[in-house]
Formats: structure tokens, C-alpha cells, sequence
């Protein structure tokens, strides 16, 4: 069944750091979101006719978190990765002010931390950045574990809110002698007990260097942990979704 379609308001718009834009946007209908308790929760921002979807077409659409769904007030934001000019979100979002409208389509999603784990990982670069902080937020302040990030440099660094038994690891692209999101990982203390990890950024990272680490070499159950890509170095969403069906395909013929 077709997700269903919500018209956005965009109400204002807030530089986090250099590269990433936070737009707040209102609706008048935001009962999609009713129930909707995953903090990785997405919509996809339509970018064309939204009428294409009904008669099954495909538009140009590109996949973004959204934070704090309020279907009382008709409010969310969403934290856009802005390159430049490069892409299709990151320069629209960088240049919308208040008035502008877009479609959406969601909300999909399938993780939120699980409170009776005895720790968490989250793992990720500035794609998984939101969706990293939204999880943050529901957890106790006593939470156990780690927080990776990989971003470009210091300056693109967050406030997240971590709790205070986690430790929060940031890592710069641009210093050399910084490792990268695998490296990283794998160098964390390993914490007794349960873990629930979420481990989200570009696909190679994740699914060629984290997922086999977790799955393989730690043993942790595929329920506890939430692995995937959200991006591929070279490839649009078009393109990368294909590069998806083809590595789950590999995997099953395996």
C-alpha cells in the first residue's frame, strides 16, 4: 500500500554548521504521523508533480529524517545535507524561505532504541546525523554505550545531547590521521551485556566494514541491530537504490 502524501509549509529555516540546513515546516494534516514512534522515522520530499505517485510513476524524490512530528500542532523539521550546489535537496533546502511548499510522501521507518538493552551504538556520518540525535533524545540519562560520527571538520560538530555514561567519538575527514567509521568502531570498548546498535551512513562504511564486524565477528543477534546505507560515494538515490537490489540479490544467491 502507497504511503500517503502530506503538503509542507516551510515556516523557517536554521544553519546547524557549514553543511548542514534545518528547515521547520507546518502542515495542515499531519495524521500520517499519528503512532509513528521510530526515531528513524523518513519521508520522501517529492521533488515534481506528487499526482505522478497516483498514477505510478516515479518523480524525482529524495529520502530525509523527520524530526519531531507533532500532528497536534502540524509541525517537524527536517536537517538537510547541503554540498554547494551539488544535489537536489541540499540547494533547495539552502535556498527555501519561509512560504515555500514541497509534497512528501511517509513516513517510513523500523528502529527506535530499545530502553531494556544494557547499551547502545550509534553509528553514522552527517546522513545519519538526525536520526542519531532524534534516538538520542529518548534515552535515559543513565544510557550506557557509544556515539561514532564522521563529519568534515571540527566546525560541522553538533550539540547532541549525549548521555552522560555514553561516550561520543567525532571524526574529522579532513585530518588524516583520524580513523574512518569501521576503524573507529571496531577500536570501542565492547560493553557487557545486551547492545542495540543503529549504524547508518554510506554503504561501503557500513555494509562492507561495520555490518560484518557486528554480525559476524561480535555475534549479535540481526534483531538487535539497525545496519544499512543511506548513501553511496558517486551514485544519486536513483542509482544507489539499484546498487542496493543488487547487493541483496548477491547476498541471497550466497
Amino acid at each position: 500500500m502507497s504511503k500517503p502524501l502530506t503538503e509542507l509549509i516551510v515556516t523557517a529555516s536554521e544553519r546547524l554548521s557549514p553543511g548542514m540546513v534545518r528547515l521547520r515546516f507546518r502542515s495542515e494534516d499531519l495524521s500520517a504521523f499519528v503512532g509513528s514512534e521510530d526515531t528513524d522515522r523518513y519521508v520522501k520530499l517529492v521533488f515534481g508533480d506528487p499526482a505522478a505517485l497516483e498514477k505510478g510513476e516515479r518523480p524525482l524524490m529524495r529520502t530525509y529524517t523527520a524530526l519531531d512530528p507533532d500532528p497536534v500542532t502540524g509541525t517537524l523539521a527536517i536537517d538537510f545535507v547541503v554540498h554547494g550546489d551539488t544535489g537536489v535537496a541540499g540547494p533547495w533546502a539552502a535556498a527555501a524561505a519561509p512560504g515555500d511548499r514541497i509534497t512528501v510522501r511517509g513516513p517510513g521507518g523500523g528502529y527506535a532504541p530499545d530502553r531494556e538493552a544494557a547499551w547502545h551504538l550509534l553509528v553514522g556520518d552527517e546522513a545519519a546525523l538526525p536520526a542519531i540525535r532524534q534516538a538520542l533524545t529518548t534515552l535515559p540519562s543513565d544510557a550506557a554505550g557509544h556515539v561514532v560520527v564522521q563529519v568534515d571538520s571540527a566546525a560541522h560538530q553538533q550539540d547532541l545531547g549525549v548521555p552522560a555514561e555514553m561516550s561520543l567519538t567525532w571524526l574529522h575527514r579532513s585530518a588524516p590521521d583520524h580513523p574512518d567509521l569501521e576503524a573507529a568502531t571496531r577500536a570501542l570498548p565492547w560493553l557487557p551485556g545486551r547492545v542495540h546498535a543503529f549504524v547508518h551512513g554510506e554503504a561501503q562504511d557500513v555494509m562492507h566494514g561495520i555490518r560484518p564486524y557486528l554480525l559476524k565477528e561480535r555475534e549479535v543477534p540481526r534483531a538487535d541491530v539497525s545496519i544499512s546505507g543511506y548513501w553511496r560515494r558517486g551514485r544519486t538515490e536513483e542509482t544507489f537504490r539499484a546498487w542496493k537490489a543488487e547487493l541483496a540479490a548477491a547476498e541471497a544467491d550466497g
